[in-house]
């Protein structure tokens, strides 16, 4: 993609980034990236997002071995945020030891679980 990049002054220097898996189509999470997490995703091939928490760069997957292989990136029409379909590595993408972290939906005012986790977080974030 070269020096093509998204707009990252219209959020205050933050793009949201939806992550869906390149083979099922499933939506594994949202994240955010920042100009400086863009080309470190771009260079590597390997999601690399911006920890609001923490407020530091952070490769997808590095500390539990979940990484996320890039394989496309798209760009949406406002330039402002970005889709990318990646091989998700080892178990799932949540931090909570689900495929998805979209593994709850309302049902009846409650959220119920509708995912089984697919790893032990307690074992994998030591």
């Amino acid at each position: 993609m070269g020096g093509i990049e998204p707009n990252f002054d219209r959020l205050g220097g933050l793009i949201p980034v939806v992550v869906q898996d390149y083979t099922s189509g499933e939506i594994l999470m949202l994240a955010f990236m920042n100009r400086q997490a863009w080309g470190e995703t771009l260079r590597t091939r390997l999601a690399t997002y911006w920890s609001r928490s923490r407020n530091e760069l952070w490769v997808k997957g590095e500390q539990s071995g979940n990484l996320q292989e890039v394989k496309e990136i798209y760009v949406d029409c406002n330039e402002d945020t970005v889709l990318l379909k990646v091989t998700q590595q080892g178990g799932g993408a949540c931090h909570t030891g689900h495929r998805s972290c979209f593994y709850r939906r309302l049902e009846g005012g409650e959220l119920k679980e509708i995912d089984e986790r697919v790893f032990d977080p307690e074992e994998v974030y030591r």
